[in-house]
């Protein structure tokens, strides 16, 4: 997206975020798209609320609950409305306070989709979390970009399934089945 483009958005979504939150605690909001940070994947935008909350960790984990505890509903209507008006935006952040090396804040995802929220309640899937390099992130990104996966975890699923589908795969099966055949002999 252009740089313009993200700009205007960004002070939209800023002025609804500091109209539903007053009280002067907002101190900003970011819009961070593609390359910007390794959380977004190609084609999503990601909300990023600065909360002010001065002082130590303690303190802005107390400002973080009461945030919380005072406009808790209100975020969650905030994240389903955002994710209907702006589809790309897939994750709202609020962080209190600036400091990004002792982070404090939320993170909102946006409501599973519908096939794989089914798929999750029924036990089809289960989640996995994995830290991937530089080169392994762009491999994912340009699955997506190509239109063969829809995000990263659509993605690993694909490659996964690429390599079940190669004759190698079952004689790597065969042979781990064999090596647990021998641990239980032990």
């Amino acid at each position: 997206m252009e740089q313009a483009a993200l700009d205007q958005l960004r002070q939209l979504v800023e002025d609804e975020v500091k109209g539903r939150f007053p009280g002067g605690a907002i101190e900003r909001v970011a819009l961070l798209q593609y390359g910007d940070e390794a959380v977004v994947e190609p084609g999503e935008l990601v909300v990023r609320v600065f909360v002010a909350a001065p002082g130590n960790r303690e303190e802005r984990e107390q400002v973080a609950q009461d945030f919380t505890r005072s406009f808790g509903r209100e975020l969650e209507k905030f994240r389903d409305e955002l994710a209907r008006k702006l589809p790309e935006a897939q994750r709202l952040e609020i962080r209190f306070g600036a400091d990004d090396k002792d982070k404090v804040g939320i993170v909102l995802s946006r409501p599973a989709r519908s096939l794989e929220a089914r798929a999750l309640a029924g036990g089809e899937l289960t989640p996995v979390m994995a830290r991937l390099g530089p080169r392994d992130l762009e491999t994912l990104d340009t699955l997506i970009t190509a239109g063969i996966a829809t995000n990263r975890a659509d993605a690993v699923r694909w490659a996964l399934a690429r390599i079940r589908e190669r004759p190698a795969y079952e004689q790597l099966r065969a042979r781990a089945r064999e090596i647990e055949e021998l641990k239980a002999q032990f």
